[in-house]
C-alpha cells in the first residue's frame, strides 16, 4: 500500500499526518498533534515533526519506500520552489528555513512546501466542495483573509508566490485594518476583523447590547447575534456586506465555478449570507454570478490534515 504524509505547521499546533492512498483519493491513518511553542526555536520543532513522522510510520508498519511524498502547510511568506520557510509573522524566529530540504535528508522521502491558503485550496478541490470543479477559489476567512486559486484545473501561485493575498485588498476608503491596510478585506472579514468593526461599531450604539468593548471576539459576536442582539446582528450584517464586495471583485476577474469559505463562514455563514448575497446582486457582473457557487468548506476542522496530505498528493502526481 502506498502513502502520504502530511505537516501542518501553525503558529499554535502542528501536526503530523499520515494518509493511505485510495484510488484518486486518501484515508487519514493516524495523527499526532503538539503545541508549536512546546518547543524552543525552529530547530526542535522541525526535529519533532521528524521525531512524530517516524513514530507514525512506525506505529503504522509503514516503511518509507511506500511513502509517495510528504506535504506540508505553512503560513506564509515562504518560497514553495525553493522550499524555505522566510520568517512568517505567526512563526517568529523562522526565518529563512530550509525545511524541504532538511526533511528530505532525514526522512528520505520527496518532499512540497504551499502556503495554508493554497494547501487548503488543494485539499478542498481533491477531497472537499470543489471536487469536479476547473476554477476554484478557497477563502480562508480565520485569523486572516487570504485565497487559494484553482484555475483552469492548475494551483495558481503567480510569479513570485504572492497570488492570492486578497486580505490586502482595499474594498472601502476607511473600516477596520486588516493586512496592515485600513479599510481592507481582511480588516472587515476575519476574525481580528470582525472583533475590531464591534468595537468600532459599539461607540456609536445607543441601544442595549450584551456585547462588551474589553471582550469583543468573533466568536461572542456571533453567539450574541443568535441570541437576538441588535449591535451584533448589525455588526455580522455589516461584515456579509463586504464579503459581498470582495467576492464581486474576485468573481469579475476570475469567474470562478465555486468560491468555498472556511472558518468563520463555515461557522457563522448564516448570519452573514443574506447581507453578502445583496451586495453581491448589487455589485457582480450577473452573467459571472449566475455560474458561481458560494459555498462553506466542506473538511470542517480537518482541513489541516487533508491540505497538507493534499500538497503530497498533488508533488506526487505531478512527476
Amino acid at each position: 500500500m502506498k502513502h502520504y504524509l502530511g505537516m501542518d505547521i501553525g503558529g499554535t499546533k502542528c501536526a503530523v499526518v499520515l494518509g493511505e492512498k485510495k484510488g484518486n483519493g486518501v484515508s487519514i491513518k493516524n495523527k499526532i498533534v503538539f503545541d508549536t511553542n512546546s518547543e524552543k526555536g525552529w530547530e526542535k520543532v522541525v526535529d519533532r515533526l521528524i521525531s512524530c513522522a517516524k513514530k507514525l510510520a512506525d506505529d503504522e508498519g509503514v516503511v518509507f519506500s511506500d511513502i509517495l511524498s510528504c506535504g506540508v502547510s505553512c503560513g506564509g511568506p515562504l518560497d514553495s520552489e525553493t522550499g524555505i520557510i522566510m520568517s512568517p509573522p505567526n512563526l517568529p524566529g523562522w526565518d529563512n528555513v530550509p525545511l524541504v530540504d532538511i526533511i528530505r535528508r532525514e526522512l528520505g522521502v520527496p518532499c512540497k512546501l504551499e502556503n495554508d491558503a493554497d494547501a487548503c485550496a488543494l485539499a478542498e478541490w481533491q477531497f472537499g466542495a470543489g471536487r469536479g470543479s476547473k476554477n476554484m477559489i478557497f477563502l480562508t476567512f480565520g485569523t486572516g483573509m487570504g485565497a487559494g486559486l484553482i484555475i483552469d484545473g492548475k494551483l495558481y501561485s503567480g510569479t513570485c508566490g504572492t497570488a492570492g493575498e486578497v486580505g490586502h485588498i482595499r474594498i472601502d476608503s476607511d473600516g477596520p485594518a486588516g493586512y496592515g491596510k485600513a479599510g481592507s478585506f481582511e480588516g472587515y472579514c476575519s476574525g481580528g476583523g470582525i472583533a475590531n468593526l464591534g468595537k468600532r461599531m459599539i461607540k456609536f450604539y445607543s441601544g442595549d447590547t450584551s456585547l462588551d468593548s474589553s471582550d469583543m471576539s468573533a466568536k461572542s459576536i456571533a453567539e450574541a447575534a443568535r441570541n437576538g442582539d441588535a449591535l451584533a446582528l448589525a455588526i455580522y450584517k455589516k461584515s456579509g456586506e463586504m464579503l459581498g464586495r470582495g467576492l464581486s471583485v474576485l468573481i469579475d476577474i476570475l469567474n470562478p465555478e465555486k468560491i468555498i469559505i472556511g472558518s468563520i463562514f463555515q461557522r457563522s455563514g448564516e448570519l452573514m449570507v443574506q447581507s453578502m448575497r445583496e451586495t453581491l446582486n448589487k455589485e457582480a457582473l450577473p452573467v459571472a454570478l449566475s455560474v458561481c457557487q458560494i459555498i462553506p468548506s466542506l473538511l470542517g476542522d480537518e482541513i489541516g490534515d487533508y491540505a497538507a496530505l493534499g500538497v503530497a498528493k498533488e508533488s506526487a502526481e505531478a512527476k
